[in-house]
């Protein structure tokens, strides 16, 4: 759901300021910018609250689509319009695509040091961290859910196990499971 401004929130100040704050979290971002965003948009700069972000977030995952880039599209086109849709966008792209074509020139370069791969192992693992840690941090607002917190963390733990254990494709979990629990979210919010 894409929510109205909130009157009495902080908002970006300008174009400007909501370029360079999306351009800093896609700096701050290795593997997962989850924790980075979640912390910088509702702790730090109080753009949204944690309910908010957990909305636009739901709805940032399930379209087409890098997340982080839908949720700051949505942010974007909340304070800003059109105009701040795509300079959000431009700020999560513009400086982190020159550093990734730089990168990739070092890492054609220095790919066969056994260095390298290694530090890049290093780096999925604090990024898996950083995941998980955000992942529990926004747990506890699933006792607000419709559902209820047992039937969402149900949801939560059967979705973990059918796309890590059982490797069924996402999008199919996603639509099987995501479907019938967004019908039950609908049947339970009809009361």
């Amino acid at each position: 759901m894409n929510l109205p401004p909130i009157p009495d929130h902080p908002r970006p100040a300008s174009l400007v300021d909501l370029f360079f704050s999306f351009t800093l979290l896609a700096l701050q971002g290795f593997g997962g910018v989850l924790a980075v965003v979640q912390r910088e948009l509702v702790e730090r700069k109080r753009w949204m609250t944690q309910e908010e972000f957990v909305e636009e977030w739901a709805v940032a995952q399930v379209m087409p689509g890098p997340n982080v880039v839908n949720l700051a599209l949505m942010i974007g086109g909340r304070y800003f319009g059109l105009a701040g849709a795509l300079t959000a966008l431009a700020g999560m792209l513009a400086v982190p695509l020159v550093i990734v074509l730089m990168l990739g020139l070092l890492h054609a370069h220095y790919a066969s040091y056994p260095g390298v791969a290694g530090a890049l192992r290093g780096m999925a693992a604090v990024s898996a961290g950083l995941i998980a840690a955000t992942g529990l941090k926004l747990v506890g607002l699933l006792k607000f859910h419709p559902l209820g917190l047992p039937l969402s963390l149900f949801f939560c733990v059967l979705g973990f196990v059918l796309i890590a254990l059982v490797h069924v494709p996402l999008l199919q979990v996603l639509l099987g499971l995501g479907g019938i629990a967004c019908g039950l979210t609908y049947r339970q919010l009809a009361r």
